[in-house]
């Protein structure tokens, strides 16, 4: 933002003003972009609560402007977003549209061809969180992968980053790949899900030679250092945009014996583990519908770090797991098999083990790093 000093001669004062930044246009908002090539078109929905146009559902905005949308397809968490991470999301019907709603999650994860009859446009308009191992991306890669098979033209609508102003982490080997990372990409890879889409397209990704018929309808005057608070929260356990930036650093501990504070009202905040060595703060998890059924360490007292009012720094913090590592002192395994999908590589569970620091395992990710900054260049829609 530009600073404007006026002065007020008069008065022998100097007053700064401050320059409006240009108002920030969703990829959703600019219907001019996509609603004359949905005329007299069958529509199919990838959406979530996260999409929204001016305060309305996508799916009733394209309703009320008489789009015909006939299949809304549900990813993680859900069509209204009330499913806990890896809680079967089932089928069914929304009641506002009467429209059939298809689950992309558990055993579903791929529209088949049925699922797609009769389709001509697919949309896909999910706020990501600009982090591999959060699973929209590996359902828009599958979706991007049934309509290349089928021949159907994919329509994303672009949305902020959040995590956009940084990249981070090891890149995914592809020994390695999962529903938590299905891309040779860093854990905080700096892209949009338009700009994601262009580079699973662009770099074969999707297999067997396909190319998805793909259109982004990018945002206007986005800017990726400028902060955006999601108006809706992506999932039930990032509720604000504190936990959203923690996000990256913190969830590795999905794959540690130590909570992560699911089972609170603020998960991916703290994290601790039932044993006063781990700090002074102190929280009992415990099961909250929408949320958490199952916490980790449920019913006992943990203790550890509140981290709801640090200053995060854009990068991946490897402080908090390399401190817990060596602060627990139990028999049972530190880690878990999920650590290393999490991870994308086995060597960073193997670098914690042997006693590197946080600073010396961030500099073993720089030769790969460089590398896929120079490939994500060719995928930019912001410059």
């Amino acid at each position: 933002m530009k600073r404007i000093f006026v002065l007020f001669a008069m008065l022998g004062l100097c007053f700064p003003v401050f320059a409006q930044a240009p108002h920030l246009l969703l990829g959703a908002s600019r219907t001019d972009k996509y609603l004359p090539m949905l005329e007299d078109k069958s529509v199919a929905l990838v959406v979530n609560p996260t999409s929204r146009v001016s305060g309305q559902h996508l799916a009733d905005f394209l309703l009320d402007n008489k789009i015909q949308v006939v299949k809304i397809f549900a990813p993680e968490h859900g069509f209204r977003g009330n499913a806990e991470a890896g809680q079967t999301i089932k089928s069914g019907t929304d009641s506002r549209t009467g429209l059939p709603v298809v689950s992309l999650y558990g055993k579903n994860k791929k529209p088949s061809e049925k699922q797609l009859e009769g389709v001509d446009w697919v949309i896909f308009d999910i706020q990501d969180v600009g982090v591999r191992f959060y699973t929209y991306i590996s359902t828009l890669h599958y979706v991007m992968q049934t309509c290349a098979e089928l021949g159907k033209p994919l329509l994303v609508l672009d949305r902020p980053n959040p995590n956009g102003d940084y990249i981070d982490g090891p890149v995914l080997e592809k020994e390695h790949k999962s529903f938590v990372g299905m891309h040779p990409i860093p854990v905080v890879h700096g892209l949009t899900i338009g700009e994601l889409a262009q580079m699973i397209n662009g770099e074969g990704w999707l297999g067997n030679g396909l190319e998805c018929l793909l259109k982004v309808v990018p945002m206007k005057n986005y800017k990726r250092a400028q902060r955006y608070e999601l108006p809706v929260k992506p999932s039930p356990n990032l509720p604000n945009f504190q936990a959203v930036r923690l996000y990256p650093s913190l969830c590795f501990f999905e794959g540690t014996v130590i909570s992560e504070g699911r089972g609170t009202y603020f998960p991916f905040q703290t994290y601790g583990f039932p044993d006063p060595a781990f700090g002074p703060f102190s929280y009992v998890p415990k099961s909250i519908d929408g949320m958490s059924k199952y916490p980790k360490h449920k019913g006992k007292t943990c203790y550890g770090k509140d981290l709801r009012k640090t200053m995060v720094k854009p990068m991946l913090d490897l402080s908090y797991l390399v401190d817990a590592y060596h602060t627990y002192k139990e028999t049972k395994p530190f880690f878990n098999k999920f650590f290393t999908k999490l991870a994308g590589t086995a060597r960073l569970q193997q670098q914690i083990e042997q006693s590197w620091s946080a600073r010396k395992i961030r500099k073993s990710w720089e030769k790969e790093l460089s590398s896929y900054r120079k490939m994500r260049e060719n995928y930019l829609l912001y410059k």
